[in-house]
């Protein structure tokens, strides 16, 4: 068999949440497991009893361990990524090999399992149907501000991973930014403490603040606005988003629907009858 790059999905808490595809490319498929903490990935494997080699590969030495990677797929040998927990890549180092394997004609194979974002989003009572995942909210309060702005008009759900530490500051300016939005604070997946917060800014800040200490892993769902902005011209923003923010037609169309409030089917019907009255002023009768 060829030799494949494995994305190896594994448990963010319970141990038991792992496929039974997964355990057995671990065990059987791949001939050593890059992981971004061995320490951490030993804990797993030991737990089923798979002994494989391991190299650390992590955002420090993404670039170098890439190459040696890529070196061990020529070589025929089958590689397993794992991220410390969830799906690999999902704001976890993995890009590197996955561009260099795919432009070498490696096959890569992605093994489904644990993650963190759908976890919360299912269990959230929030729309899932459509959602934005945006990793972890910058940890700079002007960047962290300057996002929350960006995602003021965003028509759907928005998920973002925040550390015990920033969590309180970054409630904060959610509140003032994006106003009593309705927040679900999903903390500790999977693992004996885990436990849901919802409400506005406010109640989970005062919620969190009466706490010794805020630990554990966060996941925050942020609901669309229910203030829909006010588009003096919708055709005109439909052509400036695909002007100046390199969106196509129908994405433009979307956004633009979304921030009114109104069915798409409503903006389409405008922008395709304003593109047959261009067209029809092009093509005069004779």
């Amino acid at each position: 068999m060829a030799a494949a790059l494995y994305l190896v999905a594994t448990p963010i808490g319970n141990l038991e949440d792992i496929t039974l595809r997964a355990l057995r490319i671990l065990r059987d498929e791949v001939t050593v497991i890059a992981c971004e903490d061995t320490r951490q990935t030993q804990k797993l494997l030991a737990h089923y009893e798979i002994r494989k080699p391991l190299i650390s590969y992590h955002e420090h030495n993404e670039a170098s361990r890439a190459g040696e990677l890529l070196e061990m797929l020529r070589q025929g040998k089958s590689v397993a990524l794992v991220s410390d927990a969830g799906t690999p890549l999902l704001s976890d180092p993995g890009y590197r090999v996955v561009a260099a394997a795919l432009a070498e004609g490696f096959q890569v194979v992605p093994v489904p399992g644990a993650s963190a974002v759908l976890a919360a989003l299912a269990a959230s009572g929030l729309p899932a149907s459509e959602f934005r995942f945006i990793g972890f909210l910058p940890a700079k309060a002007a960047a962290r501000r300057s996002a929350l702005e960006s995602l003021a008009h965003y028509p759907a759900t928005v998920v973002a991973y925040e550390s015990p530490h920033r969590i309180l500051d970054s409630l904060a300016d959610i509140g003032e930014i994006l106003g009593e939005r309705h927040l679900v604070l999903a903390r500790e997946l999977t693992k004996i403490h885990e436990e849901f917060l919802r409400g506005t800014p406010d109640e989970i800040r005062s919620q969190l603040s009466q706490r010794e200490a805020i630990k554990g892993e966060i996941t925050l769902l942020i609901a669309q606005s229910e203030e829909k902005e006010r588009i003096a011209d919708p055709l005109a923003e439909i052509a400036r988003l695909q002007r100046e923010e390199g969106f196509d037609r129908m994405e433009a169309i979307k956004s633009v629907a979304g921030r009114l409030g109104v069915p798409k089917r409503e903006i389409y019907r405008l922008a395709a009858a304003q593109d047959s009255n261009r067209q029809g002023k092009r093509h005069p009768q004779s």
